[in-house]
């Protein structure tokens, strides 16, 4: 089984869709996935990731369910600097590299500031939802492999956000969602790839085969999107700093 998971194309958050850059990057895509043979394809209820997936939709004619945990994750924690809420993949390197407790899987939920904001119910509604998609098409999730109930070489397509990507990433390879988040990047339309090993039979285990894979941007010769990085130096003030 092969799961592709694919960021929206550069967005437009005011209007939750699209720039004319995005749209752009959402064609080139299509020209990539429409092609496949894909089982089934599923999508974020939110504007830009059905936008993003619309034009491959429409290239090859189908239809994606709706999901609504495929949205971006919105499990909001306070910033200790401002007292407002924000988004936990935007802490700073200096701050959450110094507690050990976040580079493991099943602790760094429970540090107090994603305790406060019951992190955990957060990440369990997208764990239950991907697993049960997962079983939907043959594996049945035990402990921490997959049990190959119905073995197939299908491939399914999530439209969704870099956020929720992370926690779907880290919960199938047994990774902190924030080593994730913050060591790696998925830049607009990237396409990440995970496929079954199955090498005792009935036991698989998810194996990624690329992660943010943006090459059909490159071969149209589409520079990728900025969004969703930080500054490169700091005295760089047209890129996003905070």
């Amino acid at each position: 089984m092969k799961i592709l998971i694919i960021r929206h194309g550069d967005p437009d958050y005011s209007i939750d869709s699209l720039t004319e850059k995005g749209w752009r990057e959402a064609a080139m895509l299509a020209e990539k996935i429409a092609p496949m043979e894909v089982k089934a394809y599923y999508v974020s209820p939110l504007g830009r990731a059905r936008d993003t997936a619309s034009l491959t939709l429409e290239k090859c004619g189908r239809t994606a369910e709706t999901l609504p945990w495929l949205r971006e994750y919105n499990v909001n924690i306070v910033d200790r600097y401002t007292g407002e809420r924000r988004i936990p993949w935007d802490m700073l390197p200096a701050d959450w590299t110094a507690v050990p407790e976040y580079y493991d899987k099943d602790k760094w939920y429970d540090v107090p500031v994603m305790k406060e904001a019951d992190m955990k119910a957060g990440l369990e509604a997208v764990w239950n939802g991907l697993d049960e998609i997962i079983a939907r098409h043959g594996y049945v999730r035990d402990g921490m492999i997959y049990r190959a109930v119905d073995p197939n070489e299908d491939t399914i397509v999530f439209f969704c956000h870099f956020g929720v990507q992370c926690v779907m990433l880290g919960h199938l390879l047994g990774i902190s969602p924030m080593t994730l988040w913050h060591g790696f990047m998925a830049a607009p339309t990237s396409v990440t790839t995970l496929n079954t090993e199955e090498r005792r039979e009935g036991i698989a285990y998810f194996r990624a085969s690329s992660l943010g894979d943006i090459s059909h941007l490159y071969a149209k010769g589409e520079e990728p999107a900025f969004a969703g990085r930080f500054c490169e130096t700091f005295a760089n003030a047209e890129q996003r700093h905070d």
